[in-house]
This record gives structure tokens, sequence and C-alpha cells, in this order.
């Protein structure tokens, strides 16, 4: 009996530390949960060499965006949490949203965002109570959407007033100003908000506009960021680069194909010279394609009978374009950015599918790949680097190529050999391996002698859609 009571004592001691062990650990969770609450939604930055992104303490910020350009006005308060929810389980991190696509828009409670179509005077009523229909309106909804989108860990880029009502005239300068001031005090509370000025439209037309209104917003809530959405096959960086008010740049590379392009430039679908051509300007700044082509939407965009963009496609838009150095990567659907409805009834560009059912579509789960991938290694120190690769192709033949002190990474779309120009990193040996982007698993090669050229070929076919990254580490 004796004995059976030194053990029960024992028990007993143990039980009474580790309950003060759990008591101690539980209010530690406390205090730092108080304490994350305290400093508020993490404020994005520009990093310190001006390529990147980062968070006010200093870790890697990897812009992985989604296209919900119509959520605002389409959905309700349960949808906007399914599709808020869904996309951070896929580890998205922002949603592009129009927060005014035209001057008639009304949510989908019935809700006008402006008075008498006039961009200056925006439709509000007092109180925010959504089971009180007069005392909920259209900005309220928007406040809504802002406060899940937070509590999902979402940043929402909106853009204050879509393209075509300034390029048709029907908005001019002092009314622009007014609803910017508008917009920078009504929203000035909100930490997850980013500012996409423009919206699909020609930076050099209206730019006095333009530039209104980013300068009013960034001056405002200077702890915002800001760019300029533009118009398909143009960059931000064509007009507004040395502004003040703008803190990265963003380019659409568009829906077109090689043979679908007029434009003087002529990159075809060749986005990373974008990247290449921003990632070189002073002062430095970051960059990303912030509309690619959009999975299921037809190629050239209007012609309802042309193949649809795939999930391969937007694998190569995301690798080459952050592998040029790019900050991060905008994904689009063609169902879910315009919010298709569950019905039969095609929108527009052919949709024929409800946007909830598109939320699984291949693509739009492997866009995490990519993000993981470049947040496994120092992050800041990376640079686009050509002369790692020594067959380095054309069009769907071109390798990406991307490095730091002591890894390199290479992508190729097709499954070609990649012949590499060793002795570009650290070590006399590198570790190889093979990075599959459509499910994010590694495959190791083995070890490499770092020097001379070397070739490595992934497995499966050389065909368009079989696409690899190619890993080295410093050994």
């Amino acid at each position: 009996m004796r004995h059976k009571l030194k053990i029960s004592t024992i028990t007993s001691a143990l039980l009474f530390a580790t309950l003060m062990l759990s008591c101690k650990d539980n209010k530690k969770v406390e205090k730092e949960t108080v304490l994350a609450e305290e400093e508020g939604f993490p404020k994005i930055e520009v990093s310190e060499n001006g390529h990147y992104f980062q968070t006010e303490n200093g870790k890697p910020f990897f812009w992985l965006a989604d296209t919900g350009w119509l959520t605002f006005n389409k959905l309700n308060r349960d949808e906007i949490k399914t599709y808020f929810k869904d996309r951070k389980e896929k580890e998205y991190n922002i949603i592009q949203i129009m927060t005014v696509h035209s001057l008639g828009v009304a949510n989908v409670y019935g809700d006008s965002a402006l008075v008498a179509k006039d961009l200056s005077k925006p439709l509000t009523t007092e109180g925010n109570d959504f089971k009180n229909a007069d005392a909920y309106d259209y900005w309220d909804h928007i406040d809504y959407a802002l406060e899940v989108a937070k509590e999902e860990g979402l940043y929402l880029a909106m853009v204050p007033v879509w393209g075509s009502p300034i390029s048709d005239g029907k908005v001019n300068l002092e009314q622009a100003k007014t609803y910017a001031n508008f917009l920078a005090e009504r929203f000035k509370d909100h930490e997850n908000i980013i500012w996409l000025n423009g919206g699909d439209t020609f930076g050099n037309k209206n730019t006095e506009i333009w530039k209104a209104i980013g300068s009013i917003l960034k001056t405002a809530n200077p702890d915002r960021l800001v760019t300029f959405h533009p118009r398909g096959r143009t960059d931000s960086s064509d007009d507004f680069h040395n502004e003040n008010w703008l803190d990265f740049n963003m380019f659409q590379s568009g829906h077109r194909r090689y043979d679908q392009d007029d434009t003087e430039r002529a990159y075809g679908q060749d986005n990373y010279k974008y990247v290449q051509v921003d990632f070189n300007l002073k002062p430095a700044k970051p960059t990303l394609d912030g509309e690619p082509s959009y999975e299921g939407i037809p190629q050239g965009l209007h012609d309802t009978l042309q193949p649809l963009w795939n999930d391969n496609d937007l694998r190569r838009y995301a690798y080459w374009s952050v592998f040029a150095g790019a900050a991060g990567f905008t994904y689009g659907n063609n169902h879910i950015m315009q919010m298709h409805e569950n019905h039969s009834k095609p929108e527009a560009y052919g949709s024929k599918t409800y946007w909830v059912d598109a939320l699984n579509d291949p693509g739009a789960g492997q866009m995490k790949h990519l993000k993981n991938l470049m947040l496994e290694f120092p992050y800041f120190e990376r640079v686009p680097d050509k002369s790692l690769v020594d067959n380095q192709g054309e069009k769907y033949d071109f390798k990406a190529a991307t490095k730091g002190e002591d890894y390199a990474l290479i992508y190729v779309y097709n499954g070609k050999s990649i012949v590499v120009n060793m002795g570009k990193i650290k070590g006399q040996q590198v570790v190889a391996s093979w990075f599959n982007p459509r499910n994010g698993k590694k495959t190791n090669i083995g070890e490499f002698k770092n020097e001379g050229t070397q070739e490595f070929k992934p497995e499966g076919e050389a065909v368009d859609g079989n696409d690899w990254v190619l890993i080295l580490t410093s050994k």
C-alpha cells in the first residue's frame, strides 16, 4: 500500500506540474494572440533591394493573387465566405477586385454604388445593419468583405473604378478626385487593402485622372501599396514608373497567342520580357503579371470557338515571370473572375461553368507550389540569370532561370533537356533534383561537379505541359 501511495503521490505531482506548465503555455499563447491582435494586420512593404515584397517585420511576402473581379457586386455574404475560405486554403494571399465596375453597378442585394451614376456621389446610408435593408448599403457590403478577408488572412487589391467609365468620358477630373478622397477616408481603417489604380486601361490616356487618383490614395494612406492595373500587353511602368504613388509595377500579359499579337512590342506570350524590362529600371520597384491568360478562357479572348487556355498555360506564365524576377503572380479563371451564376446560360467569353464548380479547376490548386518553392530558398538574394542555361530556346522552348548564392532553379515547359552552365553558384559539388509544378513533389537526381556543362533530361515525353523545375543546391 505504501508503495502504491508513493506512485500515486508522484503521479499527482507530475499531473500538477503538467497542469501548471499547461496553464503557463496557455497564458503564453493568449499573450501572443493579444500581441498579434494589437499589432494588427501585417503591413506589406517593398524589400530593401526594391525587387520584392516583405512584411513589416522583414519576412518575405510572395504575391499570390486570384482575380475575383466581380465579388463585391455578384456575391452575397455567404458566398463571399465560401470564396475567401477556399482561396485561403489554396494558399492565395490576395484577391483582386473591382470596387466600381460600371457607374450603374449594384450589388446582389440591389444596393447601387452611386447616386445617379455620378462617381463623385457614392450612395451611402446611415448605419451598417445587415438585418435592416435601409441601413446596409453597397459600401457596407465592401466593409463586410474586407472583414471576412481579414479573418482569412487575405488582402484585397481593389480597383477604385474600372477603366471603361473613364475612357468613355463619363468621369471628369474633379469627380475622380472627389471619389478618391471618399475611398481614402471610407477605408482608412482597413489594413488589408492594396490599391490597383486604373483597371484594364491605357495609362497614356486620361493620364491626369489616373495620376490624381493614385496620388490621393497614397497621400491619404501612405501605408497602403498602390499600383496601376493596365490594358492587355501594356505595363504600368510605361507611364507611371517614376510617380511617387506607384509602389510597384503591374503588367497584363493578356489572353492572346503569339500569332494573335498585333502590338508594337510583339512579346506574344513571352510575359517574362516585361519583367526583364522592369527589373532593370531605376528606381528599382517590384513587378508582376497582374493578368495573364485565364484558365478556361478562349485564346484571343473574344472568339469562343478558339481553344481554351488551361492549367499548363497558367503554370508557364507563372514560372516564366517569377524566375525572370517578378515578386509574385496573379492567377485567373474565366468563370471565377466574373462569378458566373449557377445556370447554363453562357456569360462573357463563353463561360458556362458555375463559379463554385470552377474553384477546384487544376490550375487554381497548383499555384501554391510555386509560392512554396520560392519561399523555400533565401528570398531576397534571388536574381534572374539567363547565363545558367546553355540552350535557353525561344517561345515554348524557353527555359527560365533564377538563382541565389547557393541555389539555382531552371524551368522547362515541355520536357526537353536542359543544358546547364555549371559554376554559377557556390560549391565544388551540387545536389540536383526535379520539382514537379503540377503537384509540388521532388525527385532526387544525384550529385554533380559544379563545373563545365551538364545536361539534365526530365522524365516523360517532350510535349507542352510536361513542365519541370531543375533545382541545384550547393553542397
